[in-house]
């Protein structure tokens, strides 16, 4: 595999549209005298997106053959570098949020606008109205995006599913949540190396700090761009990271071809075994159920076992008796009473371990309560709800996977469940490795997502996990083995749309980053808050919802039309 050298540079912007070049043309000079190929650089590089009107805005945008791009362009050339630019661009009237793609030659070899606006943008810009090609260049197959583009999942998994191997993210952003959780989540759930570039200093105009933070409740420090450039690979390892906050230019070695492997370490693809045919409704105009949102907070614990296979179900029989009277949901581990979480070749013992597991928590579970978990269902891996009253619900796996092979998958979609607290989906196993996956469940107006799950993957619940409870706004509470990662809790604070006053909590830079009770390695209990009502307000800021917001009219590459 022949290694590529990339850069992602950082620094700040203002509104002189000259220092803002020397700016880039300087971070380009520092990515080519370290030997970099490739350098991406962060959004809106121009002029700070702060506009007075529209005028404003056509007046700092540039014209694509005009002198500041064109400087960009000799830059590329007499170093022989790509270059990834994101700029405001002139469109006739309009004006887009545009990354461009420079090759070494000096020429444009890709234009790709901002599918999803954030907030105060949709007054001033037009949306993308078509994908961004994949550009096949002798260092690998290239894809671009920026900023709110990548804090859903629907357009890095379209270039993901389209062939990209390097996933280009310029970002103008200040949430500490998004270097955290949704810039390096979108590496390990496509496979595909992500570079990410993001801005520091102030995003607004300086003499605009102090008016802005006493209107927005929003402290003046966290009105600066929050860096974090990094570059992650394709099994969720951050390789490169900048220091938050500070300027300058990072590097690394990528393999670019590794983005062509899209199996995990049990060998399960994950690409292979999307089911587009269920996610058709990714594709078609928002139209989300309107429900009565369920309560404020509520109480809910995972639990993970210490022992295995008939051992398990006596241990969870005990749990149930001496559960805390307020817990009103306990996720148990996917096929927590099956050795490393494996059906076995034998079915009809499976089925009849799982009777004995379902007849037990029904015995056992306190009337307050239900339990989720997966068992062997018409010998396939099946999630199920069970309380005192019996079996609530059973959510057929979605996805084939390689550790209960082939013919497991059957499930036609999310079930939803209305509890007198609110409305609780399955994930089952598998599926939570899937963005499409939890999609649906905020589409059928989840609130609350049990997931029993069997960690094997360190991102799982490094980023995955909590990027999707973030990104979809539902509590999600997981449970998982304590092997290669241990249970979790993720609630929602009510406190979520900027640009309004918040009422529980000060913003302190974590826009959606959930609220984490964490177990920890050792087998046992853990209860934490979840939040319903909290999953009704799905907007960001104005004009900017995650679910609604989804670029719908440009996703023919997940659902397969």
């Amino acid at each position: 595999m022949s290694l590529v050298r990339v850069a992602s540079a950082q620094f700040y912007v203002n509104d002189d549209l000259n220092a803002n070049l020397e700016r880039c043309l300087s971070a380009i000079d520092v990515a080519a005298n370290g030997d970099a190929q490739l350098i991406v650089l962060p959004e809106f590089c121009n002029h700070l997106s702060w506009y007075q009107d529209k005028e404003h805005c056509w007046s700092v945008s540039l014209d694509i053959d005009g002198p500041w791009l064109s400087a960009i362009a000799e830059k590329a050339h007499t170093h022989g570098i790509y270059i990834v630019v994101n700029v405001t661009l002139r469109r006739g009237e309009d004006v887009t949020g545009t990354s461009l793609l420079y090759g070494p030659d000096g020429t444009v070899l890709a234009e790709s606008d901002k599918q999803v606006l954030m907030g105060h943008e949709n007054d001033f810009l037009r949306p993308a109205q078509t994908v961004c090609p994949i550009v096949d260049t002798p260092i690998g197959r290239i894809g671009m995006y920026s900023c709110m583009d990548g804090v859903i999942n629907e357009t890095p998994r379209s270039l993901a599913l389209r062939g990209a191997q390097i996933l280009c993210n310029s970002l103008n952003s200040f949430a500490i949540d998004e270097g955290d959780l949704h810039v390096p989540v979108r590496a390990p759930e496509n496979r595909a190396w992500v570079i990410a570039a993001n801005k520091v200093g102030p995003l607004i105009p300086p003499p605009m700090l102090e008016p802005v933070s006493q209107a927005t409740h929003i402290p003046v420090n966290n009105l600066y761009g929050a860096g974090d450039c990094q570059v992650v690979a394709p099994n969720g390892e951050v390789i490169a990271r900048a220091d938050r906050g500070t300027p300058g230019v990072i590097f690394a070695d990528i393999e670019p071809s590794r983005a062509d492997d899209k199996t995990r370490p049990d060998g399960t693809d994950v690409f292979a075994n999307r089911r587009p045919v269920l996610y058709q409704a990714i594709g078609q105009e928002p139209a989300l159920p309107n429900f009565e949102p369920g309560d404020h907070e509520v109480r809910a614990g995972v639990y993970q076992p210490l022992k295995s296979g008939e051992g398990a179900i006596d241990e969870v029989k005990s749990v149930l008796q001496t559960l805390p009277s307020d817990v009103a949901l306990l996720v148990l581990p996917e096929l927590f009473c099956f050795d490393g979480a494996v059906i076995g070749d034998d079915k009809a013992a499976a089925e009849a371990r799982s009777d004995n597991a379902v007849n037990a928590i029904i015995e056992c579970c306190p009337p307050q309560t239900v339990v989720v978990t997966s068992l062997v269902r018409d010998g396939r891996n099946t999630g199920v709800i069970l309380s005192s009253a019996g079996m609530l619900l059973e959510q057929a796996q979605l996805h084939q996977c390689a550790r209960h092979g082939e013919g497991h998958a059957v499930g036609t979609g999310i079930q939803i469940l209305q509890l007198a607290w609110g409305r609780l989906a399955i994930v089952v196993g598998d599926d939570a490795l899937y963005p499409e996956s939890f999609r649906l469940a905020a589409f059928a107006g989840a609130e609350v997502v049990a997931a029993p799950i069997h960690v094997i993957e360190a991102w799982e619940v490094q980023t995955g996990l909590p990027e999707r409870a973030a990104e979809n706004r539902v509590s999600l509470v997981y449970a998982t083995r304590a092997e290669v990662g241990t249970s979790a809790v993720l609630g929602l604070h009510h406190d979520f749309t900027l640009m309004t006053p918040w009422e529980e909590r000060i913003f302190d830079g974590n826009i959606s980053a959930p609220l984490t009770t964490q177990a920890s390695a050792d087998p046992g209990l853990t209860v934490g808050s979840i939040h319903p009502s909290a999953a009704a307000n799905k907007f960001v800021s104005s004009n900017t919802n995650v679910v609604d917001g989804r670029p719908w009219h440009l996703v023919d590459a997940i659902t397969g039309a």
